[in-house]
């Protein structure tokens, strides 16, 4: 009797554990490295010299704290017949569902990028990089992007560490959501999934056929949730809103907001937006014949365009269930009609690196006024 008791309670313990711990296994090493685009950063010298198996736990890591799991610990070993395996404890033993099917959406990505080197169309300073270390349960959002740049992969280690997505994470701060939860508002699928030069766009642009398998079924991965409403998703840039046309047929303009199927029996809200980094370049004077007060009226324009997505990404984010075409009126009317002095100050504050008072007090000035009484962009819908 005693011995059946200490087995009782030997496998209440295990259960326990199953119950507190994900296990997945990754692969052998030869997959798990391609997939990590291991080595990260090295050229000779490793600018951080981490094995394979650090490098899967940094990610690895980062996903647990970013879908909200403080306490989580991630342990990766590798056994006697070279496979990666990962131990995730304080997480629920679903969550290794998720980052299996990342990693099995990104075999497509490596097939696509090999076809393309076989082509002759691989840059030498692009590498392979999967969208790691995002939140895998607990996401609000999704972002449709171009491509990471390279210093994400080879200096930060980090697929959120980028002027783009530091940019875009500021303004959902604007609207409301905390700084340490604008992770879970970010989760990124880039079309072409390639770590290349911020120059590198346009060379880009041959490239998405290669990759249509793995952008399918990403989109309705991240998007898609069973019993659950599908995630609203903001397409960032001309390509980016030119390959939802080609690739599920409504076309998306800026602040035009429509509706696709990643799966039969779903309907995924779509905002068209302008590229988080394109204000840089639209408030450049140098782009308009040296006129600071164009360049100024042509960000001030694109800043309302910019909260106006932003807070349809956080109103949407908070609740899926909402309306999305009145979210967007909602926000359209507060940045760029009723708070229209407020999105001028943000402009100045942090594309002008002025203090608050020098921001408000410039946008008093008349030529400024004059530039906020075209703000208001008209909203398109097509769902």
């Amino acid at each position: 009797m005693h011995k059946l008791a200490v087995s009782a309670l030997a496998a209440l313990a295990f259960s326990g554990l199953v119950q507190a711990d994900a296990r997945i296994d990754l692969g052998d090493a030869q997959r798990v490295t391609r997939l990590f685009a291991f080595p990260n950063n090295c050229h000779v010298i490793c600018f951080r010299d981490w094995t394979l198996e650090q490098t899967v736990e940094h990610y690895l890591t980062q996903s647990v704290r970013r879908d909200g799991y403080a306490n989580a610990q991630v342990q990766v070993s590798r056994n006697s017949d070279d496979h990666v395996q990962a131990l995730i404890s304080d997480v629920p033993p679903s969550y290794a569902e998720p980052l299996r099917q990342l990693l099995d959406s990104g075999e497509l990505a490596y097939q696509g990028a090999t076809r393309l080197n076989k082509d002759g169309k691989w840059a030498y300073d692009w590498y392979l990089f999967l969208p790691l270390g995002m939140a895998l349960e607990n996401r609000r959002s999704i972002e449709l992007l171009h491509f990471p740049p390279d210093y994400s992969l080879t200096q930060a280690q980090d697929y959120l560490r980028s002027n783009t997505t530091d940019r875009w994470a500021q303004l959902l701060t604007f609207n409301g959501i905390d700084a340490s939860q604008t992770p879970a508002y970010q989760t990124i699928v880039d079309i072409a999934p390639i770590a290349a030069p911020a120059s590198a766009g346009k060379d880009l642009e041959g490239t998405y056929s290669y990759f249509s398998d793995y952008q399918t079924r990403m989109v309705k991965q991240m998007t898609v949730r069973q019993g659950a409403q599908p995630l609203p998703m903001v397409a960032f840039g001309a390509p980016v809103r030119s390959w939802i046309q080609q690739q599920y047929g409504p076309k998306v303009n800026v602040l035009g907001l429509v509706s696709i199927s990643p799966q039969a029996g779903s309907q995924v809200p779509v905002l068209g937006a302008n590229h988080p980094s394109a204000i840089w370049y639209a408030a450049d004077k140098n782009n308009t014949g040296g006129d600071q007060d164009k360049a100024d009226a042509a960000g001030l324009k694109m800043m309302g365009q910019d909260l106006t997505a932003a807070c349809w990404q956080a109103g949407m984010g908070r609740n899926p269930n909402a309306d999305a075409k009145l979210t967007l009126e909602a926000c359209a009317t507060k940045w760029q009609v009723t708070q229209k002095k407020q999105t001028c100050e943000l402009f100045y504050r942090t594309l002008r690196d002025m203090t608050p008072a020098q921001a408000a007090a410039k946008c008093n000035t008349g030529s400024v006024t004059r530039s906020l009484r075209d703000l208001r962009r008209p909203v398109e819908v097509e769902l």
